[in-house]
């Protein structure tokens, strides 16, 4: 079965963010954090003893699209490519599959597979009904566990923030109409949150009858979950913080219910500032304009991008959290313009790598990648973790 094109993840993650204060669900409990003698924070696994350090899976997310364009949209070719970079240049063990698609989702899973990767499979179909949704995932997960029966490491993951792929949670006809009726106040929080946990439950039902292996779901920060349905606690991370300590502090309360906590996304666009604007970093253009434009004051910095990943990838290693996922490996639909930084699109992009247009202004010709700041620093730490 074929999804049919959805909004893109980028696009998405802004729209999670900007509703995060209008729809907070906190995750409650207190802090599981404790400082020892030396100063050096640990962590708890929930129940009182202490958690090894260090992650035990360590990747990237890698978006299968929805193939709108022959230059830009998933094609086999460049999966494979891609895949291998991740492997081999990457030094990842991991990587996260997700988009819509059956047919894009399954290849890019078998591939990964191959080249020995630990799989994450994540369906992400929206604006849709219900029963589509769930069909999907259906078929994602068959072929999951197909991949785990051969041998692969495969972990599933039911879906990703329902409050604004899922109809029915949120009024609204598509993801647009529901984030502004969030924004402006019109929708019934207990209503949503009752929804939003049934509809989570009836994902997990049918991840659990079509998949064997450990499941999650890759949940907004700050929404109201039932972890007693899945195996893994997962969270889709764009926090901030100048100090290490006040990572572990926020993360500390995802430990309390006793379980692995998976880390299925984090990340930030490629610009001075962007790692405080978190998931909202992409609204770094201004699309009133022909063609769209990068906002007047915003420097470029693949520094800032390199630094703050590997910061908070260092967090999460401290307080020994099951796995890390950077977002995002590539995002062909968004080129960097060196000689035009007006429209160097990259910069509102939350990728490792930077697209390069075979024939600048001229997308149709192809495009290609090429590492960035950030690519070459998580290489470095996942490359000293392995040999660790």
């Amino acid at each position: 079965m074929q999804g049919t094109p959805g909004i893109s993840r980028a696009r998405f993650l802004g729209m999670a963010a900007a509703v995060g204060g209008a729809v907070a669900l906190p995750v409650g409990g207190a802090a599981a954090l404790t400082v020892g003698t030396a100063g050096q924070a640990s962590a708890s696994d929930g129940r009182g003893t202490p958690s090894r350090r260090g992650l035990t899976y360590r990747g990237v997310v890698y978006d299968v699209g929805d193939g709108e364009t022959p230059a830009t949209g998933w094609n086999l070719r460049d999966m494979r490519g891609d895949l291998r970079a991740v492997a081999r240049d990457l030094h990842a063990d991991s990587v996260k599959v997700t988009g819509d698609g059956v047919e894009r989702l399954a290849a890019t899973a078998t591939e990964a597979a191959e080249r020995g990767l630990n799989v994450w499979l994540e369906p992400t179909l929206g604006d849709v009904p219900e029963r589509e949704i769930l069909d999907h995932l259906a078929e994602t997960g068959r072929h999951a566990e197909r991949l785990r029966r051969q041998g692969a490491g495969v972990h599933l993951s039911v879906g990703c923030e329902f409050v604004l792929y899922v109809p029915g949670i949120v009024p609204g006809a598509n993801v647009q109409e529901r984030v502004e009726n969030l924004l402006k106040g019109d929708f019934d929080p207990v209503l949503m949150a009752r929804r939003l946990r049934r509809f989570t439950a009836e994902a997990a039902k049918v991840g659990r009858s079509v998949f064997h292996g450990r499941l999650t779901y890759a949940a907004a920060q700050d929404e109201d979950v039932d972890w007693t349905l899945f195996d893994l606690v997962g969270i889709d991370y764009y926090s901030s913080f100048r100090r290490p300590s006040d990572y572990l502090r926020d993360l500390a309360p995802y430990r309390r219910f006793g379980k692995p906590v998976a880390v299925m996304e984090f990340g930030c666009c490629t610009y001075k500032g962007a790692p405080e604007r978190g998931g909202m970093g992409w609204d770094a253009v201004d699309y009133t304009k022909e063609p769209p434009e990068i906002k007047a004051g915003l420097v470029r910095s693949e520094r800032a991008q390199a630094a703050y990943l590997t910061d908070v990838l260092a967090a999460f290693e401290a307080m020994g959290l099951y796995s890390a996922m950077a977002y995002t490996f590539v995002t062909r639909d968004a080129p960097h313009r060196p000689r035009d930084p007006r429209h160097d699109l990259d910069m509102a992009s939350y990728s490792i790598v930077k697209t390069i247009e075979n024939r600048p202004g001229h997308p149709a010709s192809g495009v290609h990648w090429e590492p960035k700041e950030a690519f070459h620093a998580l290489a470095r730490q996942y490359r000293c973790a392995r040999r660790g």
